[in-house]
């Protein structure tokens, strides 16, 4: 409490009484209960300041880095946590157990069932110029997770610009290496394999701690005034594939149909050979038998021979007529039998030729 007594002016007058002089200092000065009620109130406040500004939470997606007076200290994970007051430490919350997105080429205005994007405006992302020198519109998309918060608060400026520019870059070499139909067609997989590694190596060498997930083309098509032509062109293309897909089909059935018949052909042919040789081999034995035979004994053999071939050719004859050598003519004899078995039709005659 500020102290308003002035002594009395010197000369003229008679010295100051000491006891009215204290009397009046003890009257305009607290008390000693409200000094003590004061100093309370001021350590209260002081242990209420200590308390809110000593702990710090972070959450179940984040990681927590600790700065001491501007440099840092120390990392932890999702929870309650203490730290130094009165901004001797500070805490910045990372999001590393989340994945991001970097869109080139386009913008997502609402995401959902049915997104709906924005492409107006990013030609100079999306435009690039391939190694046959024609102009492409390329629209990727780069997923992303901050791997280790310090070097993501510490190495780099601004992350985020750091990774467009690695990937924008990134991009337009592969894609400048590139034949423009192979990458509108056949090797848009490849192209974002390749940039995906690729852009984890720079941002590896620039010490981002950035873990790319992964690279996808969303779209790849030529631009506006000569797109009518690529689609021909691309059709074209597929129809080519087509072709060569059923011309290889078709040869893969037919060649193996082949090869078999061709197999089964020749095995036919070397059955036949054997069988052939068998037989041969089985009629020169039985002749070599017959001639030692014929040799031992000529008449029985040649009877032997008569007799088969009689046998031979009168076993299919349907007629058979024995006729003696002083027999000057020959009557037929009816066979009652047979025709009483297949009568003959009226009208019909009957004949015996004498």
């Amino acid at each position: 409490m500020p102290m308003d007594w002035t002594p009395p002016p010197k000369g003229g007058g008679r010295e100051p009484d000491l006891n009215q002089v204290l009397n009046e200092v003890k009257q305009r000065l607290p008390n000693f209960k409200q000094i003590k009620s004061l100093w309370v109130v001021v350590l209260v406040v002081l242990v209420m300041v200590l308390g809110s500004t000593a702990y710090y939470t972070v959450g179940p997606e984040e990681t927590g880095v600790v700065i001491r007076f501007g440099r840092f200290a120390r990392e932890s994970g999702p929870g309650l946590h203490l730290k130094l007051p009165l901004g001797i430490e500070t805490m910045v919350p990372v999001k590393t157990g989340r994945v991001f997105k970097e869109e080139f080429g386009f913008r997502g205005v609402s995401p959902g069932v049915r997104s709906r994007f924005a492409e107006k405006g990013f030609d100079e992302e999306s435009l690039m110029l391939t190694g046959d020198l024609n102009v492409i519109d390329v629209k990727w998309i780069v997923q992303y997770q901050i791997r280790d918060p310090k070097l993501w608060l510490f190495a780099v400026r601004d992350g985020v610009a750091a990774i467009r520019d690695l990937s924008e870059s990134v991009m337009r070499q592969i894609v400048g290496n590139r034949y423009s139909d192979a990458v509108l067609t056949l090797q848009r997989v490849e192209v974002a394999a390749q940039a995906q590694k690729e852009l984890q190596t720079l941002l590896d060498e620039y010490q981002t701690g950035v873990r790319v997930v992964t690279v996808q083309l969303q779209d790849v098509n030529p631009p506006g005034p000569v797109q009518p032509a690529f689609n021909e062109v691309n059709e074209a293309s597929q129809q080519k594939e087509r072709l060569i897909n059923e011309a290889q089909e078709a040869y893969n059935r037919e060649i193996p149909k082949a090869m078999g018949e061709s197999k089964r052909m020749v095995t036919e042919a070397e059955g036949y050979a054997l069988e052939q040789v068998n037989r041969a081999q089985g009629q020169a034995r039985r002749f070599s038998d017959v001639l030692a035979t014929y040799r031992q004994a000529k008449d029985v053999t040649l009877r032997r021979f008569y007799l088969d071939a009689m046998q031979g050719i009168l076993g299919n004859a349907s007629k058979v007529y024995v006729v003696d050598e002083n027999l000057k003519g020959v009557l037929p004899l009816l066979n009652l039998d047979r025709a009483g078995k297949h009568p003959a039709q009226p009208g019909a005659s009957k004949e015996v030729k004498q």
